[in-house]
């Protein structure tokens, strides 16, 4: 039996990566994430995507194991290097990949149905270094990973399976090294050449929108929320000040992981917990590229003190109304006295 073809799949598949920022200026995790479900001996469906952080460059279509592009620019990248060859073998390195499995898998009597999952890609740093990683899992559990600078599958789980194959795998040196070269080296270079066919899309900037509001759980607790969305690129600073000074971390501050939109930008909330009345004002303050040497300070207006306020205010006008009211009944009514003297006397 010839294992390469699982390592052709992987790397093969590695490199349709993207990249969705400016590598000068942040830290770039390209990835691709695949799954193939095999339901019985004669059939595999694969389902697989590229990513740059969390946004999609490459799919693969399941139908005809094809792949398809998210952006136009992504399809010119393609078309360089290592990944111009790739593409032109991808169907047969999938076709391999599925043939290896249910072989291995008949050697070692696995049940059906069969879920293998693959995650490969590479680190590039904004200094321009970079490493590489790929993991294979079967069933949702580890079963070996590719140490890149050792040139080396190790096994990630005590079984016989994860044993057999990588020991099968390293004894190819030819296969394991021109894995390290696209793993170190091809994948960087994909990375740079999307940034350079995508550079507007991936150098655009969206301004962060901004509102807070209050819950309370419970009497004693109030859950100040400020929720920002619609902002692009992903890094963001949110904070919460308290009588202008920033709230530091600690049990009553929560701060979500920033999730994506459909539309391509990014959203979270921060949640500061408070006791209601304690006298101090609050204000959540936001700050990104997008808004220069600006920050957003959007205030929380308590809105509790509103009522005891307007009570307070009609009660004086209620005093004020019935004072002018007794003070006019007691000149009325003096002026009739006045009269009713007159009238007596001068009868």
């Amino acid at each position: 039996m010839q294992p390469p073809h699982l390592v052709l799949f992987l790397f093969l598949t590695l490199l349709l990566p993207g990249t969705w920022a400016d590598p000068e200026a942040e830290t770039q995790v390209l990835q691709l994430l695949q799954t193939i479900l095999f339901t019985n001996v004669s059939s595999a469906e694969v389902f697989g995507v590229t990513l740059l952080g969390d946004v999609p460059i490459y799919a693969l279509d399941p139908a005809d194991r094809s792949l398809r592009f998210h952006w136009p620019w992504s399809r010119q990248a393609a078309t360089e290097g290592d990944m111009g060859k790739i593409k032109s073998h991808l169907k047969v390195a999938l076709r391999n990949m599925v043939r290896y499995v249910h072989e291995v898998a008949q050697k070692v009597q696995l049940d059906y149905p069969l879920v293998i999952q693959s995650r490969a890609g590479c680190v590039l740093h904004p200094n321009r270094t970079s490493w590489g990683f790929m993991d294979v899992g079967e069933g949702g559990r580890d079963l070996i990973a590719f140490e890149v600078e050792r040139q080396r599958w190790e096994p990630r789980q005590m079984s016989s399976l994860a044993e057999l194959i990588s020991k099968s795998l390293n004894s190819k040196k030819a296969v394991t090294s021109l894995l390290e070269h696209l793993l170190s080296i091809s994948c960087q270079s994909h990375i740079l050449a999307l940034c350079r066919y995508g550079r507007a899309d991936l150098e655009r900037q969206e301004m962060p929108v901004a509102t807070v509001f209050a819950r309370t759980p419970r009497p004693d607790q109030l859950l100040l929320v400020c929720h920002v969305t619609g902002f692009y690129p992903r890094p963001i600073s949110v904070a919460w000040l308290r009588d202008g000074q920033e709230v530091p971390p600690g049990p009553t501050l929560n701060t979500s992981a920033i999730l994506p939109n459909a539309d391509l930008t990014y959203q979270l909330r921060s949640v500061l917990a408070v006791a209601p009345h304690d006298g101090h004002s609050y204000a959540c303050r936001v700050r990104h590229r997008s808004l220069g040497t600006r920050s957003l300070l959007i205030p929380w207006e308590n809105h509790s003190g509103a009522p005891t306020t307007s009570i307070t205010i009609a009660v004086l006008l209620l005093v004020a109304a019935a004072s002018a009211g007794g003070f006019w009944w007691w000149k009325r009514r003096k002026g009739d006295e006045t009269t009713w003297e007159t009238q007596e006397f001068m009868i």
